[in-house]
């Protein structure tokens, strides 16, 4: 990360698709997002335990653990369960879409995703998290 640049945000990406994770890894990465890659749920679950990110995108069709078991071991936790989660899927089904929200996701990207789509809805819930964070600290003082 360029020290002179302030810090966009963090975020994990989780898919077990090898080129989802470059396309958006370099993607976001030269808009100066920090970013982190999970192949898979276990691995996810332990980059976050580790170095919990502003937002994670989950795929959610992976072998072992699912995207959906993946956001509800976040949200079960009270470390990790206001990290926002966006579910990106080939799975277009309205039934799925609704899973997605009802174990914690804050939005559903469908693939093949557009990259400008995934920048907006990934912004927009960064500036979210930001404004909670700061809405927070007011608080607190």
């Amino acid at each position: 990360m360029n020290s002179l640049k302030p810090e966009k945000g963090s975020i994990l990406i989780v898919d077990d698709t090898p080129d989802n994770l470059r396309v958006l890894s370099a993607t976001l990465g030269d808009r100066d997002y920090d970013v982190q890659c999970a192949i898979n749920g276990k691995l996810a679950l332990m980059a976050v335990a580790n170095q919990p990110p502003d937002l994670v995108l989950l795929d959610i069709k992976m072998p072992e653990m699912d995207g959906y078991q993946v956001c509800e071991a976040l949200k079960s936790q009270q470390k990790t369960a206001e990290i926002p989660v966006i579910f990106l899927s080939a799975l277009d089904d309205v039934i799925d879409k609704v899973k997605a929200f009802a174990v914690g996701g804050v939005d559903y990207i469908t693939k093949p995703f557009q990259v400008e789509e995934v920048l907006a809805r990934v912004e927009h819930q960064l500036t979210i998290r930001r404004l909670q964070k700061q809405l927070q600290n007011q608080n607190f003082r």
